[in-house]
């Protein structure tokens, strides 16, 4: 075997590795944010602020209720954006809110 040979296959086998341990880094990139137009987001009324929310339509709606409020939201009480059980793998706005707004136990 030639030395410039070795040199190759070592440098590719490094770069392949590289590339594997890199891909679950790649793969938890945050996830997009829910947007208001969303076909989920229209049906469940939500909203990125609390004091936008229609009240008419939501008639019971507190400008106190927020998605870092709610039972569902699954993000920290100083995150700006987190999970949401009601929207898959998409994060809400903290200062949100949607009529699915359940109040947090506790």
């Amino acid at each position: 075997m030639k030395d410039t040979t070795r040199r190759i296959f070592i440098n590719r086998t490094l770069a392949g590795a590289c590339a594997v341990l890199a891909s679950p880094v790649i793969a938890q990139a945050a996830p997009s944010h829910v947007d208001e137009a969303d076909e989920t987001a229209l049906a469940l009324g939500y909203k990125h602020d609390t004091n936008k929310v229609d009240k008419q339509r939501f008639a019971n709606h507190s400008t106190a209720q927020r998605c870092a409020n709610c039972s569902f939201f699954q993000g920290s009480a100083t995150d700006e954006w987190g999970g949401c059980a009601m929207f898959g793998r998409k994060h809400i706005a903290a200062a949100g809110w949607c009529s699915a707004w359940a109040k947090k136990p506790g």
